[in-house]
């Protein structure tokens, strides 16, 4: 086996062997708490420059797939993991995860105490990492990971957005037309809405209003995707535009940070993040308690408990974290607006959030 070693900025090093690729990479460290789903979770990009870490000790046993990924490539910047597979036992499973790492060039370390460094990061927060199985010197590596770029202030969207429009066509009868801003879109969005007869035009992130009303859209939907959303002016712009000609407007994670700047508030940066698939959330529309997958380091900052007066009229909280109390989603109530801050299209779960896509559906019908 050849040796790796991690090393996080502020000096914290940890050893073990080298998984995937052999070589060297850098990102920001954070932790999923999920115990499935890792193939869709490297593949989301959302996690573009970011090294995630397995909480769960297990990782790799159901191998990858051909199926479940949820973009063209894996996204991640690396991978931690304590207690790889040593091969994988599932009858979809076609490579093991180790293999398609190292065929994608993708950098990781096992054996790794991931629960203790997942502490560290709860603890200390996210931090830039550095990965590497071709020095063993955590002196040296930490030099090139306090020379990196940090998260906060990154403007990512551009690098993992769509170079040209495509289209998934709804499942048997065609009902509506979203136009769907690709931010760092996942497949399972136009599934979830292809099921409920949507056909979903997907366009790149420097799309502008033309471009979105071109395909005569019954609504648009701003994506998930990574990077700093205070950054983001241009989609902030943008959803200003479709607020203003007031077409039924949805955004997830990153698309819901996008439309609370342009509803007038602010975002910052959480200590650690959100990230994994079983985050309590509250609907207060309904009282319900949601089990739901999230992916974010970022969040909205709006007031919890009052209807807020902004440009477009009142808008309320309308989810809640029920674990620190961030803001997890947002309602306008003067014109068709709404956003999650979480993952109603989560694969490879949980489904407890999926009715918000049916939520959407009804906002273009009401709006008709």
């Amino acid at each position: 086996m050849t040796e790796a070693i991690l090393v996080l900025e502020d000096g914290r090093t940890f050893r073990g062997n080298a998984y995937g690729a052999v070589g060297e990479t850098f990102g920001e460290a954070v932790f999923t708490t999920g115990m499935t789903g890792y193939q869709e979770t490297l593949t989301d990009p959302s996690y573009h420059r970011q090294v995630v870490v397995q909480t769960a000790p297990q990782i790799g046993n159901t191998g990858v797939n051909g199926e479940d990924d949820e973009s063209d490539r894996i996204w991640v910047a690396g991978y931690v993991v304590r207690d790889p597979a040593r091969r994988p036992s599932n009858w979809r499973s076609t490579a093991s995860l180790d293999e398609r790492l190292a065929t994608e060039g993708v950098v990781g370390i096992a054996g790794v105490d991931t629960r203790a460094l997942t502490r560290h990061l709860r603890s200390r927060g996210a931090m830039r990492v550095g990965i590497s199985s071709v020095t063993t010197d955590p002196g040296e590596l930490r030099e090139r990971v306090l020379a990196q770029p940090q998260m906060l202030g990154a403007d990512l969207s551009a690098e993992v957005t769509t170079g040209s429009r495509y289209t998934v066509e709804a499942e048997g009868e065609h009902r509506y037309t979203v136009a769907a801003l690709d931010l760092g879109i996942k497949r399972n969005v136009a599934r979830r809405l292809a099921a409920r007869g949507v056909t979903t035009h997907i366009l790149p992130a420097t799309s502008n209003v033309e471009d979105l009303l071109a395909v005569s859209p019954d609504a648009v939907f701003f994506s998930p995707g990574p990077g700093d959303p205070a950054t983001a002016d241009h989609p902030v712009a943008l959803a200003r535009d479709v607020l203003r000609r007031e077409v039924p407007l949805f955004g997830i994670c990153f698309g819901s940070q996008i439309l609370g700047r342009a509803l007038g508030f602010g975002t910052y940066k959480l200590g650690y993040g959100h990230r994994g698939i079983n985050q309590p959330v509250l609907d207060r529309t309904t009282g319900k308690v949601e089990v739901t997958s999230h992916n974010h380091g970022f969040a909205v900052d709006a007031p919890l408990n009052q209807v807020i007066d902004t440009d477009f009229g009142g808008v309320e909280v309308s989810h809640v974290c029920l674990n620190d109390n961030v803001v997890e989603g947002l309602r306008a109530k003067d014109v068709p607006a709404f956003t999650v801050q979480y993952h109603p299209e989560a694969a490879a779960g949980t489904h407890d959030a999926d009715y918000l896509f049916d939520r959407f559906v009804e906002l273009v019908e009401k709006k008709g």
